[in-house]
């Protein structure tokens, strides 16, 4: 029999009965599109924690207080440490020819208000050097002045959202908002930026990290970020910030650096391991797809006995028979692949539209691994009732016993 033959006569098959090929195409293209809905949304995980990291700016370093140890133990960023950073600490970092900029960050809460307004909004106390390591850029106004860190003066520059709440259409440059117990002058409004590690640009006001420790009555930093010259100059910044700070601080090892590619890396391994595991997932449900083509593919091995005798009868040999079933099955899988590509597809299209903001893309890899899967499964499952249906006596078939 020719190939063209067996998929007529396959398809012909397929059609004699709706429902039950409607129930196999059904199951193959829901496990397909499962693999494709999950794996997009664990590359979409994984593209927003890279561009989360990569809106900090380029070729970043960041210093927490405490020293990362490997015995077990909180993460560095909920550390102890004997010794905090100070403001000095980080002015001294300039002194190294690898480092081009540094700015220390001092964050607290605090209400802010004007006239009858009044919002509890994040409060960021840094150096100008902030702007261009965060690449940052200004709606109105200008950034926080340069000048003397160690002397705070009374200006802010305030988020986009707290903007509009304070004053709404009104012009806000140069007018007096209160932070807590003191007044500052409105100097400039940020743009939009959207979200960075957990701190939404648009809800935070900056003032001059002097100012901030005046307000929150302290003199350690939260943390200092540092931007190397250059890519190839990151791992020479971070040693001479520990070396730095160990002379600082009388010997001791009490900070922790992290870089900004350390951490990308990390996050990608994290987020390529779970979208294999969850695409692992949804390619079980391929399998229990299997599973029904061979359940329903036996009851269509009994139903068809008659057929199947005819076919012996007339002196089809038993490998015919075998690959007139295999093509059954393995052309209800590849039509019920195409289906779940095309469900997938769409499902991911929804999802991008419902949730703009949020990177979901399809890796490639994804929709040739399902379709793979598919046909490979349908083939398997396919072989045991292929088999039993070659194995038929013809007398006893014709006889539907």
């Amino acid at each position: 029999m020719k190939m063209i033959s067996i998929f007529q006569f396959s398809f012909r098959a397929a059609s004699g009965y709706p429902a039950r090929t409607l129930l196999m195409l059904l199951a193959m293209a829901i496990g397909v599109a499962s693999v494709i809905l999950l794996t997009a949304l664990g590359e979409g995980a994984r593209r927003y924690v890279t561009g989360e990291f990569i809106s900090l700016g380029t070729h970043l370093l960041i210093v927490l207080p405490g020293r990362s140890e490997t015995t077990g133990g909180p993460p560095p960023l909920l550390g102890i440490t004997p010794r905090d950073l100070t403001l000095e600490d980080a002015l001294v970092l300039n002194r190294s020819s690898a480092i081009r900029r540094v700015a220390p960050i001092t964050l607290g809460s605090a209400p802010v208000s004007w006239k009858q307004r009044d919002r509890e909004v994040i409060i960021l106390g840094s150096t100008p050097e902030l702007f261009e390591i965060r690449s940052l850029s200004m709606a109105q106004g200008r950034f926080i002045p340069s000048g003397d860190p160690s002397r705070g003066t009374a200006v802010c520059v305030l988020g986009y959202k707290i903007k509009n709440e304070l004053f709404g259409n009104r012009p806000p440059l140069g007018r007096w908002v209160r932070i807590g117990e003191r007044r500052f002058r409105v100097i400039g409004v940020l743009a939009p930026k959207g979200q960075s590690l957990g701190m939404n640009m648009k809800d935070v006001v900056v003032i001059p990290v002097a100012s901030a420790q005046a307000l929150f009555n302290t003199s350690s930093l939260f943390r200092i970020m540092v931007q190397a010259n250059d890519r190839d100059s990151v791992s020479r910044a971070k040693r001479a910030i520990l070396s730095i700070i160990r002379e600082r601080h009388e010997g001791e090892d009490d900070v922790t650096v992290i870089t900004q590619d350390a951490l990308l890396a990390t996050f990608d391994r994290i987020f390529t391991a779970l979208t294999l595991t969850v695409a692992g997932i949804a390619a079980i449900s391929l399998a229990v797809a299997g599973i029904l083509i061979m359940n329903v593919m036996l009851i269509a091995v009994s139903q068809r006995k008659a057929e199947i005798g005819l076919l012996k009868a007339i002196g089809a040999p038993g490998g015919q028979i075998l690959r007139l079933f295999l093509a059954e099955s393995t052309i209800l899988s590849l039509i019920g692949a195409v289906i779940g590509l095309i469900l997938g597809l769409f499902g991911t299209w929804v999802l991008t539209r419902i949730y703009p903001t949020f990177p979901i893309s399809v890796p490639y890899w994804s929709l040739s691994a399902a379709t793979a899967v598919a046909l490979t499964t349908g083939l398997i499952f396919g072989v045991m009732p292929a088999r039993r249906a070659s194995q038929l006596d013809p007398v006893e078939a014709l006889s539907r016993r």
